[in-house]
């Protein structure tokens, strides 16, 4: 028998002809019109009645004796696939053998197809012997699976494989299946899971395989790490089926039984594990076991997200209301005295977390109104069980805002119902879910009393006053007696429901019931505490600790409204036992009473003079707090007399050197890092050990403090002045406990000791800045200071449970041995020592506010130091000496702070960062207070004699600096200078400008501020021939500032930018380069004193920057020609660089070949530096590469021209007749710029004209020069800033390899020297000495050149020209 489709029906065999079906029903085709879509029906309804009304078994088998063999096996195909034996499995292979074998056997191709993939699949999933089922497959069976799914594809497509009996086959095979092959074949669309559902006749059998098979897979994710994306996969897709199955909306209301089958079946599976969830909830599960993590899992299933779109909305609602409406109604045994005696249990905090998550994520579906509704629904219409039903009310409560209004008007609803038609369980209903409620809290929900009072406290209340409704309602609250907690039934008797006179023996029956009850548990009302919280879950608490309770909140509500609360004045009157005999005693418990009266004793007093605190009980009191005070004293006494132990042992500590560094690290870290957690005892502990361990400083050997390879060693008595930060207010609270605890201690313990003993004895650091907090906190210590000889000691005000420390601080300060004590040189606070503690506080955490500290600076420094004599550490009136500590003193806390930013960040940042901006206010206060002096004064004698004191200041300071030659000391040295610039920048811009004086006369000079930018501030410029703009700006409005008291300003301003081409040139070009910045400053600070145009030097700047504007546009013609050469090749340089276009840049060159021969040459010099700059700053301006094919323009002008540029490398300090109008170019550039010269020299060598040796006699000599120079700079290191930079752009760093351009140097000279004319010779031989001692060979190569014989007749004749 041929294979025919493989869903279709085969006609029985008989003696007539078989025809295909197609010809059975050729007629009907040739009498309807054909539409494609019957086609899809037709097959459809087929396949449909042969899955319900057939025995496939007996439809297909055609021949009764013939049986399937398993002669054909897909395992060995997928064996194969697996272990890549290549060819055997071609999807035309397997088709033909396929269709072979049903053609032998006379099987339905499908058929036989179906039954070899299932029984392949059985083979695949069955475990090892003696393992247990598994969920999920390994990796090898996933490989395996996936060929076997490839293989069913293959023969779908091919018509070949029959899904019905594929179905029959699993089922008979479910005990072996693993689910997540299931799974897998519903995702590749090899068999649906609804159709294998659908296809098995025992819907029970159905719903107890797949709960059992997904419950194995929640079990096994915990464990299965790898594959848990797998395992919530299968889970989402079959919970996807399921909701959408089983809650869709089925719009036919005649609906078929075996249609409405697969819904039942979805619903029974989400039934049964909703009851699993729940009976497991049930027993109090622990974390740790695997039924609470497969839970957890399980729970999974009612989040939202996991359904996203794939789940319509309505059917995800239904399915969440159903899954709620049967929680609460799950296995109702609770009975109602039940839920009333163990509610307390059922609140939030109490539920198990897994129950409230599964309530959380039914609630995130519904709006609170619905849920409030559906919770009324059920009630009213199921019997429910209360603890679920309860614990789902707190949840709403707690995770709902809107809930709190939206119970209230359950319970309102719930009370007219129940007193309109007297229904009990409505009232029951109503008690529990209010209690409920309460429990969570009055932020959550209005307390139960309250809510008592509201319903029942008033003539509005739901009982209406009538007899009947009174009558039910003690009725049910008697009811309640023998069940609930004590706390309601004290609410019950203390807010008890309004009921008129003649029915109030009702309410008398009920309370006589309630207290009889309480006395039965043991509780007396008597005991019940003015503020206790009668809706709390916790345990009853003990009498006394709640009278201390009650104390407290008295007080607080004392401290807050200043009134004795009302509380406390009715429990005086109506509770007067617990008043007297629990609330006084607590209140009164002896203590030590603090110096000035606190809330406690404040409170105490107001009681007295209302006659409400007995007074044989006050006077009692008192004499209890003196005794106290009398025992500490003696504790205190027991203290100081407790012998030398301690010293002993700290000493002993310190014999174990290798425990030191652990032990002072551990000191470290309580102080500075926990320092805010640290208990007053705490403190006091270490101040004790602290000032042991000073006591035995000659024992303790050098620590070093820090963890970096910087890190310094201090000597015991340096830690700590290190330990104690003052930064911020946490800082500055355990700096005064710690200090004060210490000197207070100190001054105790050594009491008896000579006054010598007790000054080695104390840190002198702690005492400093036990004077620094005390004057800056409180006011009390500023001024005249009233010594007393107390007679309690300081360390009396430490010892009482919560220590005073402002009043300790005080105490000690007013102490005559602590007064002395600070006029010890030691141990004086100088005016250095408080600035550098002032600059480490950081003001926006500053204790102070910004008023306090503005208002403590000034008295600090007018009042205290200014004024103070110099011998104890004071500035002896002289406000220039303290302007002049302050910088320093600035300057040595920016280099020292180890908040300090590397040199690379903006210079700005140096003072904004690390100077307090406070103490730069002062400096700028007390300069611009010199500065008026200066000016008003008859005479200027400090500008005269030596200078502005600021520079002064720099100049000492970098005379004690050593011009290091290596990198870090120049860093350093680089680093200061910032830091003196900064300052600079924060003063007034006239401290750059001095003032002579000759009879009515006023005139300006700057030679401190040109000394210190040739010497100092061009060489940390990071621009080539510039400085910043900051400092330009500043000293133009410093000159234009300083020249207004001059009498002809204008002709001031241009003699000293005139001094400026001579003797400070880098500040004109400077202006060039920053002329649009610098501009509109000029021009508006002129215009505010002046009517006339600016100074002609300054309109000089401009006139350059105009011709440099010109410049560059090739088809414009140089409209002009500058006065100063130098300035405007300053200008174009800037200009070409700005511009960065090469070849607009070599047209513009083009025009300068009629300019004269002193700018080119000077563009020249500044092409070199900016050559320069692009290696040492490869990030900033233009790259190495245009800058050099800039200098090779530049270099080709000259050459043209034939003009000398030799010069520029012969350039030396000392000013001579052949280079004296290139002198100035030496101070336009810094030192390193001028010591590399070398390298910008050999960078060019490719474009040396090759006429150079004959045409210029002085060109060897150079060239050897430069080379021998090169050489120096690369042994002495120099070299290797280029290298560095280099790495960091690597684009540059082709051109910047200083050994290869040594190489090429070297080689340059070996091969021209020996073209060299003799005549060249005679000033090489000056060089031969440096040419031994660094390269050998090229001595040589000048000694072989210089005897040679070539051109001697030549040379021999005399030369004339």
């Amino acid at each position: 028998m041929s294979a025919g489709p493989a869903d279709s029906p085969l006609v029985p065999a008989t003696s007539r002809r078989r025809r295909p079906l197609s010809e059975l029903l050729a007629g009907r085709v040739n009498k309807q019109k054909y539409k494609p879509e019957r086609e899809q029906k037709l097959q459809e309804a087929a396949v449909y009645l042969l899955k319900r009304h057939q025995n496939l078994n007996d439809l297909f088998l055609e021949v009764g004796g013939i049986q399937c063999k398993k002669t054909l096996c897909f395992t060995s195909l997928i064996d194969h696939e697996i272990s890549g034996v290549p060819g055997t499995h071609s999807k035309s292979f397997i088709v033909s053998t396929v269709q072979e074998q049903a053609s032998k056997l006379g099987v339905p191709v499908g058929i036989l197809s179906a039954r070899t993939a299932a029984s392949s699949l059985e083979q695949l999933c069955q475990a090892p012997e003696g393992s247990r089922q598994a969920a999920l497959l390994n990796s090898e069976q996933r490989k395996k699976l996936s060929s076997l799914l490839d293989i069913a594809q293959d023969l779908l497509e091919h018509g070949l494989f029959c899904r019905v009996s594929f179905c029959q086959e699993l089922w008979k095979v479910q005990h072996s299946l693993v689910l997540e092959a299931v799974w897998q074949l519903h995702s590749k669309s090899v068999i649906g899971l609804e159709e294998l559902i659908e296809s098995h006749s025992d819907s029970q059998t159905v719903v107890d395989w797949v709960f059992n098979n997904l419950f194995l897979v929640c079990e096994q994710i915990e464990n299965a790490i790898k594959e848990v994306d797998i395992a919530e996969h299968i889970l989402s897709d079959f919970m996807r089926i399921f909701i959408q199955r089983g809650f869709q909306k089925v719009p036919d209301l005649r609906r078929n039984v075996e249609l409405e089958k697969m819904p039942q079946i979805c619903i029974a599976v989400l039934q049964k594990i909703l009851t699993y969830i729940l009976s497991a909830l049930a027993t109090e599960i622990q974390e740790e076991s695997s039924t609470f993590k497969t839970v957890k899992c399980w729970l999974n299933i009612f989040k939202c997200s996991v359904y996203g779109s794939m789940v319509s909305p309505d059917s995800l609602q239904k399915f969440f209301s159903y899954t709620l409406t049967q929680i609460l109604i799950y296995n109702p045994v609770l009975k109602v005295c039940d839920a009333v005696q163990r509610q307390k249990d059922w609140s939030f905090a109490r539920t198990c977390p897994l129950l409230t998550t599964l309530y959380r994520r039914l609630f995130v579906i519904f709006n609170p109104k619905v849920l409030i509704e559906h919770l009324q629904e059920v009630l009213e219409t199921h019997e429910v069980n209360w603890q679920l039903v309860l614990s789902c009310v707190s949840t709403l409560v707690v995770c709902l805002a809107e809930a709190q209004q939206l119970v209230k008007d359950l319970l309102a609803h719930l009370m007219i119902k129940a007193f309109e038609s007297y229904d009990l369980e409505s009232m029951i209903t109503a008690f529990l879910i209010a209690r409920q409620a309460a429990l969570e809290g009055p932020s959550v929900f209005i307390p139960y009393a309250e809510w008592f009072k509201v319903s029942f406290g008033n003539v509005s209340g739901y009982h209406g006053c009538s007899k009947k409704a009174l009558v039910f309602l003690f009725k049910f609250l008697s009811d309640l007696v023998p069940f609930e907690a004590p706390q309601y039934m004290k609410i019950h008797i203390l807010h008890p429901p309004l009921v008129p006179v003649k029915y109030r023996s009702l309410l008398m029956e009920y309370i006589t019931l309630a207290k009889t009850r309480l006395a039965d548990l043991k509780v007396a009302m008597e005991d019940m505490g003015l503020y206790e919280d009668l809706s709390s879950t916790k345990e009853v608490t003990e009498p006394h600790c709640q009278a201390q309770q009650d104390v407290e909140k008295a007080i607080q509500v004392f401290e807050q409204t200043g009134k004795i609360p009302v509380t406390v004045m009715e429990a005086s009157i109506f509770r007067k036992p617990y008043y007297v005999s629990r609330f006084l005693p607590a209140l009164l418990i002896p203590r030590v009473l603090p110096g000035t009266p606190d809330s406690r004793m404040v409170f105490i007093d107001s009681l007295r003079r209302a006659d409400k605190l007995p007074p044989n009980l006050y006077s009692n009191y008192l004499q209890a707090c003196s005794t106290a005070e009398e025992r500490q004293l003696e504790a205190l006494l027991n203290i100081e007399r407790q012998g030398c132990w301690p010293s002993l042992f700290v000493k002993m500590i310190c014999g174990h050197r290798h425990h030191l560094p652990v032990l002072f690290a551990r000191f470290y870290q309580l102080i500075y890092h926990q320092g805010e957690c640290l208990s007053d005892i705490h403190v006091l502990g270490l101040a004790a050990l602290a000032v042991h361990l000073n006591e035995s400083k000659s024992l303790v050997p050098e620590l070093v403090l820090g963890t970096s390879v910087h890190a310094k060693t201090h000597l015991v008595t340096e830690f700590w002045e290190n330990l104690l930060s003052c930064r911020s207010q946490k800082s500055f609270s355990i700096c005064i406990r710690f200090c004060v605890a210490a000197i207070s201690y100190a001054l105790c313990k050594f009491s008896s000791h000579s006054y010598d003993v007790l000054c080695d004895c104390l840190p002198a650091g702690l005492v400093k800045k036990v004077q620094f907090f005390v004057l800056r906190m409180y006011l009390e210590a500023r001024g005249t200071i009233c010594q007393e000889d107390v007679v309690d000691l300081p360390w009396k005000n430490l010892s009482s449970p919560s220590v005073d420390w402002k009043k300790a601080a005080l105490c000690l300060w007013k102490q005559k041995k602590f007064q002395k004590l600070l006029k010890e040189k030691q141990f004086q606070l100088t005016y250095r020592d408080w600035l550098l503690f002032e600059m480490e506080v950081k003001p926006d955490n500053d204790i102070l506010s910004d008023a306090e500290r503005q208002y403590f600076h000034q008295w600090a420094l007018y009042q205290q130091y200014l004024p103070e004599s110099s011998v104890t550490g004071g500035c002896d009136g002289d406000l220039e000496k303290g302007c002049s500590i302050l910088v320093e003193t600035m300057v040595d806390f920016c280099l020292r702070s180890s908040s300090c930013p590397p040199l690379e960040n903006s210079e700005s940042s140096i003072c904004g960062n690390i100077v307090n901006r406070d103490i730069l206010s002062r400096l700028q206060e007390m300069v611009l207070e010199l500065e008026l002096e200066r000016w008003r004064g008859p005479s200027f004698g400090p500008s005269d004699d030596g200078g502005h004191f600021m520079f002064r200041i720099f100049q000492k300071r970098l005379q004690s600096i050593e011009n290091g030659s290596t990198i870090g000391e120049r860093l350093l040295k680089q680093q200061e200078l910032l830091v003196y610039k900064s300052i600079l920048m924060g003063l007034p811009p006239s401290v750059l400008i001095s003032t002579h004086v000759s009879g009515w006369q006023r005139s300006l000079h700057c030679e401190d501020f040109f000394h210190f930018v040739n010497n100092e501030l061009k060489n940390i410029s990071p621009r080539e021939c510039a400085l910043a703009h900051d400092i330009i700006i500043h000293f133009f409005r410093g000159l234009l500032s300083a020249c207004l008291n001059c009498k002809e300003p204008s002709k001031e301003v241009n003699l000293i930018l005139t001094a400026c081409q001579t003797h400070c040139p880098i500040i004109l070009s400077s202006a060039v380069l920053w002329w649009p910045r610098l501009e509109p400053v000029l021009q508006c600070q002129w215009k505010r004193h002046f009517k006339t145009v600016l100074p002609q030097e300054i309109a000089h700047l401009a006139t350059c920057q105009q011709f440099a504007r010109s410049f560059l546009p090739s088809e414009a013609a140089l409209s002009f020609k500058p006065c100063t050469p130098w300035i405007a090749a300053a200008s174009v340089h800037f200009a070409v660089h700005q511009q960065g276009d090469l070849e607009t840049t070599k047209k513009a060159l083009k025009k300068l070949g009629c300019e004269g021969e002193e700018l080119l040459v000077s563009l020249f010099f500044f092409s070199l530096m900016g050559l320069l700059s692009s290696y040492l700053a490869p990030n900033e301006g233009m790259n190495s590469q245009k800058s050099l094919d800039i200098c090779a323009e530049v270099l080709g002008c000259l050459e043209k021209r034939k003009l000398s540029w030799l010069l520029l490398f012969q350039l030396t300090k000392k000013e001579n007749a052949s280079n004296g109008r290139y002198q100035i170019l030496l101070h336009l550039a810094s030192d390193q710029y001028l010591r590399l010269l070398p390298f910008a020299f050999y960078s060019l060598v490719a474009y040396f004209d090759d006429d150079l040796f004959n045409r210029e006699q002085a060109f060897p000599y150079v060239a050897v020069d430069m080379y021998l120079k090169l050489v120096q700079l690369f042994v002495a290191g120099e070299t290797s800033v280029i290298s560095a930079k280099a790495h960091l752009s690597p684009e540059h760093g082709k051109q910047v390899d200083p050994l290869g351009l040594i190489t090429k140097a070297r080689m340059f000279l070996l091969h021209s020297l020996p073209q060299c004319p003799r005549r060249s010779f005679s000033s090489l031989m000056e060089l031969l000495a440096t040419c031994e001692k660094f390269d050998p060979e090229v001595k040589a190569a000048l000694l072989s050149s210089q005897q040679s014989p070539e051109d001697g007749d030549l040379y021999s004749e005399p030369l004339l020209f």
